[in-house]
């Protein structure tokens, strides 16, 4: 009744790609192997942990409670062995980091150039989402560290990257797009104010100066991507509220795409790097920030003189 820890890495990696053949291919072991040990271990617990059909393979109600747990073991022997080995270092292996929406697609490809001209050896791996969806699978242990809003939980360990000033578009005839300068919020009292959906920390931040503005945040149209949001804005339906790297990376690409700054000390989307507390790399965390930090200044020095 004593499952191994290849067992457990087994179990992980099927659950993970919901497959035998690819989770076998990704351990560099045979599917009919992979299939014995996990049958074993099974056996061994006296349950079943996966639905099998000829199609697909899913985690039965008793696998889903366990999985959490299978990561966590992993990830404790993975640091357990790095700490008496001492290579804690985070630059010489797969990184999984999770990322907000807007910093993949416009910070994380400059960052991985720069950090993989620095360090050779490290490879990322990301993955969006909203903060406290990442922040959950950095607790279980299924990626490595998050870049994304900041969060007083304990189990993690933060630095603080840099603040996103807030930007805003509105359709082409709206008084919003034809006024040049920053926006003030009396500017946005008249309009509904558009976002991500509930989730996402912008959604939050965009609700409270909606409040402050004498607005409201629509109900009706909340997007799941910043293009959705922008989209929804330039076909009138209300004004979008985006985060600088998003907003002045498009505004440089499509001249047509007319961008102006709120105006509010409020209106800042203030982005962090989170660790588990108990990593043993803690330093080559605060490296790492530093690193990013130092890609956020590249990204400002790029921009068109017109959004400085």
């Amino acid at each position: 009744m004593r499952p191994t820890l290849r067992q457990i890495e087994y179990f992980v990696a099927v659950a993970d790609h919901g497959a035998f053949g690819a989770a076998a291919k990704v351990l560099a072991v045979s599917q009919p192997s992979l299939s014995k040990q996990l049958s074993t271990m099974e056996d061994e617990l006296g349950v079943r942990l996966f639905e099998r059909t000829s199609r697909r393979v899913a985690l039965t109600p008793t696998g889903r409670a366990v999985l959490a747990r299978g990561r966590s073991i992993l990830r404790e022997v993975r640091d357990f062995k790095a700490v008496a080995r001492g290579t804690t270092s985070l630059f010489a292996a797969k990184l999984s980091i999770g990322v907000l929406p807007s910093v993949g697609a416009y910070f994380m490809p400059i960052a991985n150039r720069r950090l993989h001209r620095l360090y050779p050896d490290l490879r990322l791996v990301v993955q969006e989402g909203a903060t406290r969806q990442l922040l959950d699978l950095l607790k279980d242990g299924s990626i490595d560290a998050v870049i994304g809003t900041p969060t007083n939980d304990p189990e993690f360990d933060s630095a603080p990257l840099f603040e996103e000033a807030l930007w805003v578009c509105a359709a082409s005839d709206d008084p919003i797009s034809i006024g040049r300068g920053p926006v003030s919020l009396s500017d946005l009292s008249d309009s509904p104010l558009l976002s991500l959906s509930a989730g996402f920390s912008l959604h939050d931040l965009v609700e409270r100066l909606a409040q402050m503005a004498g607005t409201y945040l629509s109900r009706d149209y909340q997007g799941g991507s910043l293009d959705a949001v922008r989209q929804m804005a330039v076909m009138g339906a209300g004004v979008a509220i985006l985060p600088s790297l998003y907003a002045l990376a498009e505004a440089v690409r499509d001249p047509e795409f007319r961008v102006r700054r709120l105006d509010h000390p409020e209106a800042v989307h203030p982005i962090a790097l989170h660790w588990r507390h108990a990593s043993p790399a803690a330093e080559d965390f605060q490296r790492l920030a530093a690193e990013l930090i130092s890609v956020k200044e590249e990204i400002r020095a790029l921009r068109d003189d017109r959004f400085a």
